[in-house]
């Protein structure tokens, strides 16, 4: 193919493409199936790496590009993005209308009723309908520059649909995550042992700001347009007339929002979205009403904070004051170090309140909250109670700034916050007893110690009777102990017993994966035991020792040298070795098959196997498994849904085999 002639269909491709992404994530009415969308896209990607010359920044393929980011820069926005004043009732919104009112010489006035979208707030330039700056709205007159993460939201288009000239404008709305796909994020999470994100903002926000454009499109963010920044030249005299042209450019507004003739109107949309909130598929906490006339905007105009020609009204939610009595710190089961308020009791929607979470040390700090301070708090959903705010009008000289601990309450090991972008401190020791419940279940799965019928409901029971304090104490039970929980009798006890002394034969990669030691997965693990042979050698060595191995990064090393330099640990596995389980790593000659020698990459999802499972098989055949394809990879192993694995693997020449092949291979 000539590259005319690829640049002809590149061209049609680019333009379906976007056709079929307004459908689906502006109208929601799709035409065409995932697996037909997937064909274009994958043709359009074909064609742009055979010639790479006719790639554009407003290329569907563009969404997700680049490497992680070191840092964002700042950027200073053309217009101000100013906060909006809040009303929490009825008469407060009336007493703003009526300075509108006042201030237009009591001439009539048309108001436009949003959503008030929970979300970020962010401002996008087109230069000559072209996308080319995203940017979050910082202090309002300069933001951080989000382009590169802004471009993962397909709600949001590369390339505006305007007939005629519009060299520059900047448009602004709300970015946020629909409740299914926040829900999703915090399961995953949890499934990883990550720190959950407090709200769908919080999640949104975070994700906004994370330094890899692919975990970002993971997240699936959505996009609201919602206002005007600057603008070279318009085609509009009303608010109302802006967001209908938003439609015609291929940009999403809500599709909620209402011309309102009068402040009548406003509340009875007001009192509509209150009742009916619930049944939206995201979260909003009030109204944004705008004066509708554009002149009449710019008659108004602003403080130094807020616009005169536009306001919040907040949906009333069961708020109070009370006092901050302290701010202690709990820790949760994966280690992570969370702030909690001490509150001088108070009823708050017929509950007496005297605890509520402050999510992470950034929301302690954001909310300026210090012991003393007479905070307001609200029972969100009337279920969840937080702080959402410091009565600043009431502050005093005694109030005392928190600071946040150096070492975990529960352990005394040191907290750290392991990369700058993350939120949450976290407990650096995993024999933590606070951590414990979910440690002993990780040593004790089926990829750890793998000691069957230990599972989640026998764990917890251990626990609570005291029975087991550390790792080493289940080679210690014994089949009285066994049979005072539930469900035990003589023939389970002794099954468990011997899954428990069956572990001890395993090999050393298993139980250096077992200990939980924060970034050493089974890889590291098997690389860490194969290299140094014995628990103790492992002990000894120092860390700079652990970064001349190829396979294990700065992260890593630091990990695995603070947890042998703690007593616990130490103390530990002298327990381990008295109860027989074995701390070396035997010499076993390599059984010669098809992959001896040889570097596999897995990608997609294997039927038979789980991707652990299979690596463990490669590495018993004498190969080696990979987690990224280059010329030096032997096979490319594939199963359902494989990646873009596959195609760098055709590109470079390298050989892609299916499970069955895999497991003739393995034997």
């Amino acid at each position: 193919m000539k590259i005319s002639e690829s640049k002809n269909e590149i061209g049609k491709l680019r333009q379906e493409i976007r056709h079929h992404d307004y459908r689906y994530y502006i109208l929601s009415q799709p035409e065409i199936s995932d697996k037909e969308y997937d064909t274009l896209m994958q043709r359009l990607k074909e064609l742009e790496n055979k010639f790479p010359e006719t790639v554009t920044p407003d290329s569907p393929t563009q969404r997700v590009s680049g490497g992680i980011q070191e840092g964002f820069k700042t950027v200073k926005h053309r217009q101000k993005m100013l906060s909006l004043e809040n009303t929490f009732s009825y008469d407060e919104l009336t007493e703003w209308a009526e300075r509108v009112y006042k201030g237009l010489g009591h001439r009539s006035v048309e108001y436009v009723a949003e959503l008030k979208i929970d979300g970020v707030s962010a401002n996008l330039t087109y230069e000559n309908g072209l996308l080319v700056t995203g940017s979050t709205r910082g202090d309002g007159e300069t933001g951080e520059e989000v382009t590169i993460n802004i471009k993962t939201i397909h709600a949001i288009p590369l390339r505006l649909e305007i007939k005629g000239a519009l060299k520059l404008i900047e448009i602004r709305g709300e970015v946020y995550l629909e409740l299914k796909d926040f829900q999703a994020i915090n399961k995953k999470r949890e499934k990883q042992g990550d720190v959950l994100f407090a709200n769908p903002r919080n999640a949104a926000s975070g994700s906004l700001k994370l330094l890899d454009p692919r975990l970002v499109a993971d997240r699936q963010l959505n996009f609201f347009a919602h206002s005007l920044g600057e603008v070279t030249k318009t085609r509009f005299s009303t608010h109302w007339e802006f967001l209908q042209e938003l439609k015609q450019y291929g940009m999403r507004i809500n599709p909620e929002s209402r011309l309102c003739r009068n402040l009548n109107e406003v509340i009875a949309f007001c009192n509509l979205w209150q009742e009916k909130r619930k049944k939206l598929g995201y979260e909003i906490d009030g109204v944004v009403v705008k004066v509708n006339s554009l002149n009449q905007q710019k008659e108004l105009g602003a403080t130094l904070k807020n616009p005169r020609w536009a306001v919040a009204y907040k949906f009333p939610a069961h708020q109070v004051t009370t006092v901050l009595k302290d701010i202690i710190v709990s820790v949760g089961r994966t280690g992570v170090i969370t702030p909690v308020a001490d509150l001088e009791p108070v009823e708050c929607a017929g509950v007496i309140i005297s605890r509520a979470t402050l999510h992470n040390f950034d929301e302690v700090e954001r909310l300026g909250a210090r012991i003393g301070a007479r905070v307001i708090l609200e029972r969100a959903g009337e279920v969840i109670p937080k702080i959402v705010k410091v009565v600043e009008s009431l502050r005093s000289a005694k109030e005392k700034v928190f600071t946040i601990p150096k070492h975990c309450p529960v352990c005394g090991a040191s907290i750290i916050k392991e990369r700058e972008e993350d939120v949450a401190y976290r407990c650096i020791n995993p024999l933590c007893s606070a951590q414990f419940e979910k440690g002993l279940m990780h040593f004790a799965s089926r990829l750890c110690m793998d000691i069957e019928g230990m599972g989640e409901s026998v764990i917890r029971q251990l626990i609570e009777k005291g029975l087991t304090k550390d790792f080493a104490d289940i080679y210690y039970l014994n089949k009285e102990q066994l049979l005072t929980l539930e469900l035990f009798k003589e023939k389970k006890a002794e099954n468990l017993l011997l899954a428990i002394e069956k572990s001890k034969r395993h090999s050393l990669a298993r139980l250096v994966y077992a200990l939980g030691i924060r970034h050493v997965g089974e890889k590291a693990a098997y690389v860490l035991a194969k290299k140094f042979k014995t628990i103790e050698r492992l002990m000894a060595t120092h860390k700079q020792d652990f970064d001349a191995l190829y396979e294990i990064g700065p992260a890593i090393s630091e990990s695995i040298f603070s947890f042998f330099q703690q007593a616990s640990a130490r103390k530990l596995i002298k327990k381990l070795e008295a109860a027989g389980v074995n701390t070396k790593e035997e010499e076993v000659e390599a059984r010669k098959t098809l992959l001896t020698d040889k570097t596999v990459v897995f990608t997609g999802q294997l039927e038979t196997l789980s991707r652990p499972e299979a690596e463990r098989l490669v590495r018993q055949a004498g190969g080696s498994p990979s987690s990224s394809v280059s010329k030096n990879t032997d096979f490319v192993a594939a199963g359902k849904d494989p990646g873009s694995k596959c195609d760098k693997a055709k590109k470079l020449g390298v050989k892609i085999i299916n499970e069955k092949e895999l497991m003739e291979m393995l034997k």
